[in-house]
Order: structure tokens, then sequence, then C-alpha cells
């Protein structure tokens, strides 16, 4: 008798590595927009046939968690056959997520000796390829589980890397998982960090040593190189990666947002149109374009451009609410997508509009706890500029600010603080809260003796104010 066979069914479900046991929730995830990325990535991979057995048995517990388990069990089939077709001794490997799925979505459709049958088959795959140990898994598993938290939502990327890492201890050299420790690498390293300590940057090299003729990698790195002022270098590796494969949407759309940061908006927008030409269900795609319009918008402004050209103003706004319109119904609570909607609302004079959609995207933000600092550095703009409101656009810039002052969205708050103060001292140099909103700003970055002058001079013209006297408090205890 087999030990095993005293094994509860649900334990031995409980104990495979596979999708349904991977914690990915659909609340942490827009799944349509998972669905069509997935679904544009299994046409990008005609040919490849270990990339669209990935994506499909990705896809089938996609469709099951959006409630179609017939369209699962049909994309796992898919998955199958794919394996089938592939050249390869070791093919069965890929059999080993795909069962475990097959398994758990018949167990939920109550078909019990089907769920048996794909657990015995697993089994037998398992012996063929063993890891030497209980706890380490095949690395094709990993590169699976890998890819699948770099897709799935971004409060997984840091898992996405982790089992890259593992992969690449069992397999240095396999392309696969080289180029997602790259990407996963390229998506989490902050901007502050120095070129010689850029893993993104060292991992990118490596894996494009391994695969010369990948052109998202090389776009990646190309952006990445850019924020270390390599300019030649990264041009360089875009126009070659354009050259190599002009059509993948994927490339597009990277080298659009690089021509983009560098300044060449026109060119960008019409990259990012033939990209959206072939994938426009691409919440992405449009989101970008959206951002190209809003560039040439502040352009115009910062180089004051804008006056007299009102009708281009208003065209170039109308621009960016239809393609945020566009990623916002096709990725829902796309929130940095919402938020940038609600402000353009504003801009348009759509006051209404622009304060309902801000609360719905506050609501998203603070359920998915995303991008909130982004919400309330853009509400305060709105508050400013369109409500004319400097109380409440002070409040929410505070907010921001205390979320975390080295970002971009917080070190953006603090100079409109700080501008905002100013100019009401010029007014007026006794206007109390103006120091207040001095002295907050030099206490969030650190500067107790500024922020300390500061809220002093708030008390003199507002001396029962309880929020500066209890800032004042903690400041003379922090320089005891």
């Amino acid at each position: 008798m087999n030990p095993s066979d005293d094994i509860p069914l649900e334990t031995k479900l409980q104990q495979l590595e596979c999708h349904f046991t991977w914690d990915l929730t659909k609340e942490n995830a827009d799944l349509s927009d998972l669905q069509t990325r997935l679904e544009d990535q299994i046409e990008l991979d005609v040919g490849k046939k270990a990339g669209a057995i990935r994506s499909y048995c990705f896809l089938a517990y996609v469709r099951y968690l959006q409630g179609f388990p017939d369209d699962a069990l049909t994309n796992l089939v898919k998955s199958e056959e794919f394996t089938r077709e592939y050249q390869g001794d070791d093919r069965e490997r890929f059999l080993i997520v795909t069962y475990g799925n097959l398994a758990w979505l018949h167990h939920h459709l109550g078909s019990y000796s089907e769920c048996e049958s794909y657990l015995e088959k697993l089994v037998s795959i398992k012996e063929k390829f063993p890891t030497g140990s209980p706890t380490v898994l095949h690395p094709e598993v990993y590169g699976q589980k890998a890819w699948t938290y770099l897709k799935f939502a971004h409060k997984y990327y840091e898992r996405a890397k982790q089992c890259f890492e593992k992969a690449l201890e069992q397999e240095p050299d396999e392309s696969e998982w080289n180029a997602g420790y790259g990407i996963a690498l390229y998506r989490t390293e902050n901007n502050n960090s120095r070129l010689e300590d850029s893993l993104a940057v060292k991992q990118l090299r490596r894996a494009i040593a391994i695969s010369p003729e990948d052109a998202v990698l090389m776009v990646l790195l190309g952006l990445r190189l850019k924020v270390f002022k390599k300019h030649d270098e990264a041009e360089k590796l875009i126009e070659e990666a354009l050259e190599m494969d002009s059509r993948n949407p994927h490339v597009i759309r990277y080298v659009g947002k690089y021509f983009r940061q560098g300044g060449s908006v026109d060119r960008s927008i019409a990259l990012l149109k033939r990209a959206v030409d072939r994938t426009p269900n691409s919440g992405f795609l449009h989101h970008q374009l959206a951002l190209c319009y809003k560039k040439k918008k502040t352009d115009l402004f910062r180089k004051g451009g804008a006056r007299g050209k009102g009708h281009e103003v208003k065209q170039l706004i109308g621009q960016c609410i239809h393609h945020l319109q566009v990623a916002t119904t096709l990725k829902s609570n796309f929130i940095l997508a919402m938020a940038d909607l609600a402000l353009h609302y504003g801009q348009n004079k759509e006051i209404p509009r622009a304060e309902e959609m801000f609360q719905d995207t506050f609501k998203a933000a603070k359920e998915k706890h995303d991008n909130v600092q982004v919400v309330h550095l853009y509400y305060g703009e709105f508050q400013q500029y369109q409500n004319k409101s400097e109380t409440l656009a002070a409040k929410h810039y505070k907010e921001c600010l205390t979320l975390g002052l080295d970002t971009v969205e917080g070190r953006e708050s603090a100079r409109s603080l700080k501008k905002m103060a100013e100019k009401r001292l010029a007014r007026d140099p006794r206007d109390g809260e103006a120091f207040g909103i001095l002295g907050f700003v030099h206490m969030a970055k650190g500067e107790k003796r500024r922020a300390l002058e500061y809220y002093e001079k708030a008390l003199l013209f507002d001396f029962n104010n309880d929020e500066y006297l209890s800032a004042l408090c903690e400041l003379r205890l922090s320089l005891q």
C-alpha cells in the first residue's frame, strides 16, 4: 500500500506547486487587464512553445478567478498540447505546474477521479526530475512562479526576484531566468542607486550577453543607463532595439517612454500609436500616450508659449482625458491614471466630475495601498489651481510629504508648500499659517533648528495654535 494513500486529498493538493497554491488573490490584480496582457503575450509567443505553455497555464488560472472554469480547462488543455509539441527530452518539466492546476481545477469541479489521476501523473514526473531535496523545487517551477509573480501585480515583485534567484542557482545560464531577473530588478531598483551599485544594470548586461537578440532587455538597459546619464550608450541600445524588433509592442512602449523622457515627445507619440494599433486593449500604452500629451502641455507652459494658445492647450487636455479614460476603462483601479484623469477633469473646468473622480481614486488607492501619495499630490494641485483653496491644498501636500520625502511626489509637495508659504509671506509678513507651513516642511526634512525658528514665528501671530505648540514641544525635546 502506498503511504500517500492515507493522506487526505486536500492535503495533497496543498502540497502542489501551482497557481492555486501561490497566494495569488484576485483583489491584488486587475484580472481583465491581466487576461488581455496574457492573450497578447500568447500572440507574441507564436513559435516559442515554452512561452505559450506558461502563458496558457497562467491564463487558465486567471479565467478560473474570473469565474469561467470551462475556459480555464480549455487553456490548460492548450498548455498541455503545446508541451507535447515541444522539442526536447525534458519537456515533461513544463507539466509540473500545468498538472498541478489541472488537479486543483478538477477538484473544484467535483471531478475527484480526474483530480487523483493528475496527482498520480505528478508523482511520476517528479520521480523523473528529482531535485535532491523535498524543499527544493525544479528550476522550471521556480521560473514559472517568478514570471507569474512578475506579471500578476507589483506587490509580488520582491517574490519574483527571490524565485528567479532560486531558479538561477540551479540553471545560472538559462536565458529565461536571466531575462526575468533583469526585468524584476529593473522594476524594483530605486533611482537613487549609483551606476556601480546597480544590480539591474549588471543583470541586464548579463541577460543580453546570453540573449543578444532580446530587444526588450536592450530598451530596459537603455532606460536604466539614462538614469545614470550614460546617454550615448543608452541611445545606441534604443536605436539597436528598434531596428531589431520594431513591431514588438513591448519594445515600442519602452522606447516611447525613453523618447518622452528625453524630450522627443512627437517621436514617442508616433511609436506609441503604432503599438496601440497592434494592441488596442493595452491600458499601459494609452497611459503612456496620455503622459506624452501631458508633457507637451507642460512644456508649453514652461516655455511661456501657452499665452494665446488656449485652443492648443484645450486640445492637449482633451487628448490626455481621452487616453486616460481608455486606460482606466481597460484597467480598473489603475490609480496613477485615475488620479491624472481627475486632475485633467479639473483643468478642463469639470470641477464636480474631478471631485467625484478624486474621491473614487482615494478610496481605491487606500483599499489597495497603492500610490496614495500620488493621489494626495494631485488632489493638492487640484485644490490649489482649480478649486482655489490653499487651505485644502496645503493639507494634502502635507499628507503627501508625511508619506515620504525621498520620492518625486514628496519633493514636489515640499516645493509646492515652500512656494505657497513664501508667496503668502510676501503679501503679509504676519501670516502665522505660512510660517507654520515652512516649519512643517523643515521638520519633515529633518532640519529641526530651522523648523523650530519657523514654528516660533508662527506662534507669534497665531499663539493658541495647538499644532504649532505640539510641534515646538516635540522639537525642543529632541534638541535637548
